[in-house]
C-alpha cells in the first residue's frame, strides 16, 4: 500500500507550488508548539479542525443577506464560506499558490458572523458600545465588535472548552484580514479576502432573483456588460481577470481596474436597491433590537452566561456576553428571547 506522509506532502508542495506560496514546510508555526501530523501538512490540519468545529456547524443556521427566510433559495454563512472556498482554491491553482491554506482561510472567515447578519453585528457592536460608554467611561469610535476579530477570537480562545484551535499563524492572519484595510500576509489570505467580494457581490444577485426581488434587466448594464449576464458569467470573469492580472503583476493578487470597477459599481448598486429593501429586510430592525435586548439581559445577569464563555476576559464582561450572543444561531436567537420576553402561555 502507497502512503504519503506528511514530509512527502511538504516536498511535493515545495517543488510544485510557487516560490512564493505559504509552504507547509515553512510555516511560522502555531501559538502552542506541537508535534506535526504524521499525514497531514499543517494547512491542512488547520481546514479539518475549522470543518469540524461547533462554530462551523451553526454556520448552517445563520443568514447571509435575507433575514427570516421562508424558501431554500436563500444562502447561510456556512453556503457563502463554501464558495468562497471554491473560488479561492480556483485561484490558488492556477497561480500555484497553497490551495489547502485558502481552503482553512476561506472555511474559517465568518466563523464570529452574528445571528442575522450584518444587522446583528451593528446592534452588538452598537450594544457595547452604548455600555461601554456609560458604565467604563470609554467612548472610543472604533467598533467593539468586529466578526472577522471574533473569528480569529473563535479560533484562538473560545473553541474546544477555551482552549481554541491552535491555527497556524498563516490561518488566523488570513482570516482576521479577510476585511477591512490591512492585507493578510500571504498571497493566499489575500486571494480569500478577494474571493469572499467576488463570491457575495454573485450570489446576492443570484439570491435575490431567486427570491423575485430583483431580476437580470434591472441590473445597471454598464456593470453586466463587464461582468456577464449571469451568475456563472460572472464568477469565471471575475476569476479569470484575477488570475491573470495577479500573473503580471508578479507579487499580489490584484483585479484590473476596469473588472474592479464594476465589481464595486455593482456593490454599491445592491446596497442601495436590494439590501435596504425587501420584505426579509423589513424585520431587521427587530433583529437588531433583540439582539441588543439579548446583550443588556445577560450583561444584567452574567450568571445566565454558559461557563464556557466567561473563562477569558472577566474584566470585560460586555465581551464575554458577545462571545455567547454572538455565537447564537438566528433560531437560537429567537428562542432565548422568546424564554425571557415572552410569557409562557402566550407562546404557540
Amino acid at each position: 500500500m502507497l502512503e504519503a506522509t506528511c514530509n512527502d506532502l511538504e516536498l511535493q508542495e515545495l517543488e510544485l507550488l510557487s516560490p512564493d506560496a505559504a509552504h507547509a514546510a515553512h510555516t511560522k508555526g502555531r501559538l502552542v508548539p506541537e508535534d506535526p501530523d504524521p499525514y497531514r501538512t499543517a494547512f491542512q490540519c488547520d481546514r479539518d479542525r475549522i470543518l469540524h468545529c461547533k462554530s462551523f456547524r451553526r454556520l448552517s443556521h445563520k443568514t447571509q443577506v435575507f433575514l427570516a427566510p421562508e424558501g431554500d433559495h436563500y444562502r447561510t454563512r456556512l453556503a457563502h464560506s463554501f464558495e468562497v472556498a471554491q473560488i479561492s482554491r480556483s485561484i490558488a491553482r492556477a497561480l500555484s499558490l497553497n490551495e489547502d491554506l485558502t481552503e482553512a482561510i476561506a472555511l474559517g472567515h465568518d466563523l464570529g458572523h452574528t445571528p442575522f447578519g450584518h444587522c446583528g453585528e451593528k446592534a452588538l457592536s452598537a450594544s457595547m458600545a452604548e455600555w461601554r460608554a456609560r458604565e467604563l467611561g470609554i467612548e472610543d469610535s472604533t467598533p467593539p465588535f468586529r466578526h472577522n476579530l471574533q473569528s480569529v477570537r473563535i479560533v484562538e480562545f473560545l473553541e474546544r472548552d477555551g482552549r481554541g484551535l491552535n491555527l497556524t499563524r498563516e490561518t488566523v492572519d488570513g482570516i482576521r484580514c479577510h476585511t477591512g484595510s490591512t492585507p493578510a500576509f500571504t498571497l493566499e489570505g489575500r486571494i480569500v479576502a478577494l474571493s469572499d467580494r467576488i463570491a457575495y457581490v454573485v450570489h446576492d444577485i443570484d439570491d435575490a432573483e431567486r427570491a423575485g426581488l430583483l431580476d437580470e434587466e434591472m441590473l445597471p448594464s454598464e456593470f453586466t456588460d463587464v461582468l456577464g449576464a449571469s451568475s456563472s458569467s460572472r464568477i469565471e470573469t471575475m476569476v479569470h481577470d484575477v488570475i491573470a492580472g495577479s500573473i503580471a503583476d508578479g507579487k499580489d493578487i490584484v483585479m484590473s481596474e476596469r473588472v474592479r470597477s464594476a465589481m464595486l459599481g455593482m456593490r454599491r448598486f445592491l446596497f442601495d436597491n436590494l439590501y435596504t429593501h425587501g420584505d426579509a429586510k423589513f424585520e431587521e430592525p427587530k433583529a437588531a433590537a433583540m439582539i441588543s435586548d439579548l446583550f443588556y439581559h445577560f450583561i444584567t445577569h452574567m450568571d445566565e452566561v454558559p461557563a464556557e464563555y466567561r473563562i477569558h476576559d472577566s474584566d470585560w464582561p460586555d465581551r464575554q456576553v458577545a462571545d455567547y450572543v454572538s455565537g447564537m444561531t438566528d433560531r437560537y436567537a429567537v428562542r432565548v428571547f422568546e424564554d425571557l420576553k415572552v410569557p409562557r402561555s402566550w407562546k404557540r
